[in-house]
């Protein structure tokens, strides 16, 4: 008997349709399905009616939806789960729309080039380079805010922020929305916020600062990261995916700068999509790779043993692992006290 005559195509077969769920969790927030169902069940033809969509094109997502476990059904009338409701729903603070957006406008045409990407080995657009990158960054930065800010906040409470009696200075390196800093200020008043970033970003960070009240502990430091001025003697120094972005060589310097304007005894915390050291997973991991290999010129992702010999290398001590509600657990490691 044939030893694979168990073998069936069903696994290839779903890998094959993977790019349909992003798609259609995007059209059912574009037509307002999961804030119309925040109010209440309703069956397709009520959601046709309120949102101005066809009964034919919500049953076929309304059942894809049901299918991936975002809704209930029972009988015609849809309902939200309980994971739907706090990231889908557009006034949920933990609401995740944004992103699947950024999959269909900016991710899923770069990627339909990899082909091309593959046979050279270079991307067709460079997100880490201010001319492409400072706009695509300022356009989407927002939508990272509710994804990092649980991590952001777990990390603020191991360092101690809320029973900080001194004053706390953060040094944010790419900030983008700003979360990372702007969590950490929220936990103490005694936070102050050293921010940067290209510009255009910047003026993001300073408007989501000043919408949670923190624009007043906020400086910015705008330009590229081997150019700005970092300031000095920082309590903590946050790289919120950055380093993947950057590569290996970049990277090593970027660690270097930060040592130097970490006050002894500083911490570095760095969130990043952390492969097993053989890199057989996690599968986000490995996928995302190939994200920075379309959008970055030298951009990758990196193991913990990797990272770990950069910031021994820069000068860091106690690199170590810190699990936080993300899909990733933080990088931390310590300016040596003398």
């Amino acid at each position: 008997m044939n030893a694979n005559s168990s073998l069936t195509p069903e696994r290839l077969m779903q890998i094959a349709w993977s790019f349909a769920p992003p798609l259609v969790i995007e059209a059912a927030l574009q037509h307002g399905v999961f804030d119309r169902l925040d109010q209440g069940a309703r069956s397709a033809a009520e959601l046709a009616t309120e949102t101005g969509a066809s009964v034919r094109g919500l049953t076929a997502i309304l059942n894809v939806l049901v299918g991936l476990e975002l809704l209930g059904r029972d009988s015609d009338r849809y309902t939200l789960t309980p994971e739907s409701a706090a990231f889908l729903v557009s006034s949920s603070p933990g609401f995740h729309g944004m992103f699947f957006q950024h999959i269909s406008d900016h991710l899923l045409p770069r990627w339909l080039k990899l082909n091309e990407i593959v046979r050279t080995g270079r991307p067709t657009s460079h997100v880490n380079q201010e001319e492409e990158g400072a706009q695509f960054f300022a356009e989407f930065a927002e939508a990272l805010f509710p994804i990092s800010f649980p991590a952001a906040s777990a990390l603020g409470k191991h360092l101690g922020i809320p029973r900080a009696t001194a004053s706390v200075s953060v040094l944010d390196i790419g900030a983008g929305s700003g979360v990372w800093g702007i969590a950490l200020a929220k936990q103490s008043p005694h936070v102050r916020i050293r921010a940067v970033d290209w510009p255009g970003v910047l003026e993001v960070t300073k408007k989501v600062a000043d919408q949670h009240g923190v624009a007043d502990r906020l400086t910015t430091a705008p330009g590229e990261f081997s150019e700005a001025d970092f300031g000095s003697a920082h309590q903590v120094a946050i790289l919120g995916h950055i380093l993947h972005s950057e590569g290996r060589d970049r990277s090593h310097r970027l660690l270097k700068k930060i040592w130097s304007a970490l006050a002894p005894g500083g911490t570095i915390a760095i969130q990043e999509f952390v492969p097993n050291d053989e890199r057989t997973g996690p599968l986000h991991t490995l996928i995302f790779a190939v994200n920075m290999l379309v959008n970055t010129d030298e951009g990758d992702t990196f193991t913990f043993a990797e990272m770990s010999a950069w910031l021994r290398e820069a000068g860091f001590v106690n690199p170590r692992l810190l699990n936080v509600p993300s899909v990733s657990p933080l990088v931390l490691a310590d300016k040596p006290r003398a």
